[in-house]
């Protein structure tokens, strides 16, 4: 593979610390310059913005423009979108604000929903820690600038993997969710590639929770975050729970809100744009949360 540039002029609503940091990648780390440097599929790509240009350099297996174009949803007009969940209401139109420059990326499938089983009760530096340690391991090497980088492992390169192995990443409970779901989708018992061709999500996202380890808010976090990219599903954690009760329900026990409730709230306010409304909504919630402790600790 030989090094590729590619420069985007102009873009709108691509900030780097929006898209990587909003929670729905594991593989992209910020560099001492402020850009940041991710592996997907068999691409290792750095990527800076400048004023209002953003300039992608790296080695890919094929064309850097297709590339990125696909990878980072760049035939989606998020102004537009942007412009009509504004429109719902003041607390849309705040978060929206605060996390302009969120792009929905289209991650691999296979890649997704091993990192979203992961990821169940767990943090976001240990998740990027066993995906590491797993692509180390079980993935292809690829050298760029001096360093070395893996890609993510195939379901193929699984195939002979056992539990203790597992475990021995550090996947703790998660480690038998894994060997399971690899041996699934190697023996066919669900058709990763037919979910593409299902229109009906409820359908793919029922395919979804046969796979071992994969619950209502993993399989709609695969929904959203991979290439499926079904904006329909609308995840819920704790945090998301939290800011729907606070801003529209307002239960005095956050805790005792049905998901149900949120999700029957969440169709009725958001339609189709249900999965970028919980981005922004989750992400200005949890940032100004932490940085409000943050500041505290710090005082």
């Amino acid at each position: 593979m030989v090094e590729q540039e590619y420069i985007l002029k102009n873009v709108k609503s691509f900030e780097l610390k929006d898209i990587f940091d909003c929670g729905q990648c594991f593989r992209w780390n910020e560099e001492i310059d402020g850009s940041y440097t991710g592996v997907f599929k068999s691409n290792v790509i750095n990527v800076q913005k400048k004023g209002s240009d953003v300039y992608f350099k790296g080695v890919c297996d094929n064309d850097i423009k297709t590339e990125i174009e696909n990878y980072f949803d760049l035939n989606r007009d998020y102004e537009d979108i942007k412009k009509r969940l504004s429109k719902i209401d003041g607390n849309m139109k705040k978060s929206i604000n605060y996390g302009k420059g969120i792009r929905i990326l289209n991650q691999d499938l296979w890649e997704t929903i091993i990192s979203f089983i992961i990821s169940a009760n767990n943090n976001i530096p240990r998740i990027k820690g066993i995906i590491e340690r797993l692509s180390k391991k079980y993935g292809k090497k690829i050298t760029w600038n001096g360093k070395e980088y893996f890609t993510f492992p195939t379901a193929k390169e699984l195939e002979n993997v056992t539990v203790q192995e597992y475990r021995q990443l550090g996947l703790g409970f998660r480690d038998v969710r894994l060997y399971e779901t690899t041996k699934m989708i190697l023996n066919n018992q669900v058709n990763l590639s037919d979910l593409y061709n299902e229109p009906d999500t409820a359908k793919v996202r029922n395919q979804l929770l046969k796979l071992s380890g994969v619950g209502p808010k993993v399989a709609d976090c695969i929904l959203l975050f991979s290439d499926l990219k079904r904006f329909d599903v609308f995840p819920i954690d704790v945090w998301v729970r939290r800011v729907m009760n606070d801003l529209y329900i307002k239960e005095d026990d956050e805790t005792k809100v049905s998901k149900r409730k949120i999700e029957i709230l969440a169709k009725e306010k958001f339609g189709d744009l249900s999965g970028i409304a919980q981005q922004y909504l989750f992400y200005w919630r949890r940032e100004i949360t932490v940085n409000v402790i943050k500041n505290k600790k710090s005082g």
